[in-house]
């Protein structure tokens, strides 16, 4: 009963009605309705909502061209109609639906129209910048800031090192299509002369460091003028190294793997002794031997956190100032009262009762106590395994680096504005390598056992 009473609500209209219907309404049941005005004519729902409120919801015109576009007309203004029906009985409003359905539409279009002009601006900034090719990039650099800042000498070396390294099909190439891969390949292929094989042995030969810290500079140049979008250069610092047979660091220091670190810091915290305590402070400062066993009370702000080495202590002969980490003042304070003027003073003290300074055999005889003598120096552990992490982890920039560790800087007004400008770097620096040794040994590589 309930099938036929509604097959006798819907459908109630026939194509020719369709067809030949003048002004007025037509009702095909359902809601739907034929709407006749002059010449045009439109389908219609009419319904109530869920509000109690009477909508109509337009369903498009009415072709009646002929009786066939009238029937074709009529099957899909019921089609629509049942649509509607179908969102009424679901709890949904259909003309709320629809405006929904139009609004995500206009939201799809305007990201396909933004995402087309992005494409456009895109590619016509490659076309803007495929000019600026390597070549161009570096002698652009070298004129504006190298050539200004550097002896006529370093001048003509920095930009003939690339010249002459950097092979013609990548050095001529667009910027933008330099790719890291294409720097690696090329700088492997880089044969030093014999001379500079002789005395840089098996370490990584510093023509390939230097060749690649002037790409870099070129690169970062290059991406602040809006002439290339990557640095590929400095994707290289940690792969250049893995594709070099194992080295020792410069001057032949045998240095502990940065990864074991962690584990070595470890064990000499739990060591007693003022030797190890001079170690670990060696180690968390990145200082030279001679620094820490001549520390003197005098030079330390412990509030501040701060170490001033003076200049007739250092190598370079200029004073220089370290940031120190937490863990480092912990011992500084934990070393008060063993001495008024030294800091790591020896336990054998002078014929007149004064304290001298520790030995220099006394942080080597505590590596040895941790069993990795045969693994790495003082000099290796606390300035070259933290250069090796510092740079292969890119924890900071270059000259961060070398000015964390009191390298001799030769251009002077570099040196001048190093001094006062990296202040901030480096105690981040610092605190970042402090952190890295604090880390459980797990998490980074566990160091062998001690052997004995």
């Amino acid at each position: 009963m309930t099938r036929k009473r509604t097959e006798s609500t819907l459908n109630k209209l026939q194509p020719r009605a369709v067809w030949k219907a003048e002004a007025g309404k037509y009702g095909d049941g359902g809601g739907l309705w034929l709407i006749v005005k002059g010449d045009s004519a439109s389908w219609v729902f009419r319904y109530t909502s869920l509000a109690g409120v009477r909508r109509d919801m337009g369903l498009g015109v009415a072709h009646r061209g002929s009786l066939a576009q009238a029937g074709d007309s009529l099957v899909k203004a019921r089609e629509l109609a049942r649509r509607a029906r179908d969102l009424l009985a679901a709890g949904a409003d259909p003309l709320d639906e629809r405006e929904r359905a139009r609004e995500a539409a206009r939201v799809d279009l305007a990201a396909r129209e933004a995402e087309a002009r992005e494409v456009a601006a895109h590619d016509e900034d490659r076309r803007r910048i495929e000019h600026w090719t390597l070549a161009r990039c570096a002698r652009d650099y070298h004129e504006r800031v190298i050539e200004p800042s550097r002896t006529g000498k370093h001048s003509a070396q920095w930009i003939s090192s690339l010249e002459n390294h950097v092979p013609a099909g990548l050095w001529h190439a667009p910027i933008v299509e330099v790719t890291a891969p294409a720097l690696l390949a090329a700088l492997l292929a880089v044969k030093p002369h014999e001379r500079a094989r002789r005395h840089q042995g098996d370490r990584l030969p510093e023509t390939l460091r230097r060749i690649r810290q002037r790409l870099e500079a070129v690169f970062e140049d290059a991406a602040f003028h809006g002439r290339a979008t990557v640095n590929p250069a400095a994707a290289l610092r940690r792969k250049l190294r893995e594709a070099m047979p194992p080295r020792q660091v410069r001057g032949g220091f045998k240095a502990l793997a940065y990864g074991e670190a962690p584990a070595l810091l470890q064990r000499l915290a739990e060591a007693e002794g003022t030797a190890a305590r001079a170690l670990e402070f060696a180690a968390l400062t990145v200082a030279r031997t001679a620094e820490v066993l001549g520390a003197c009370w005098s030079e330390f702000d412990l509030d501040a956190g701060v170490w001033t080495v003076p200049a007739e202590r250092t190598k370079t002969k200029e004073v220089h100032v370290v940031f120190l980490p937490l863990r480092a003042v912990r011992i500084l304070r934990a070393q008060l009262g063993q001495d008024a003027v030294l800091v790591f003073p020896s336990p054998v003290r002078r014929a007149d009762g004064a304290a001298r300074p520790l030995s220099n055999m006394a942080m080597l005889v505590t590596l040895g106590r941790l069993g990795v003598r045969d693994r790495t120096t003082v000099h290796g552990l606390c300035r070259a395994t933290f250069s090796t992490w510092a740079n292969e982890t890119a924890a900071a920039r270059p000259d961060v680096i070398e000015a964390c560790l009191a390298h001799c800087e030769s251009n002077k007004v570099r040196a001048a504005y190093m001094r006062a400008k990296f202040n901030d770097e480096r105690r981040e620096l610092l605190a970042k390598w402090a952190a890295f040794l604090a880390q459980p040994p797990a998490a980074v590589v566990p160091l062998p056992a001690r052997v004995g």
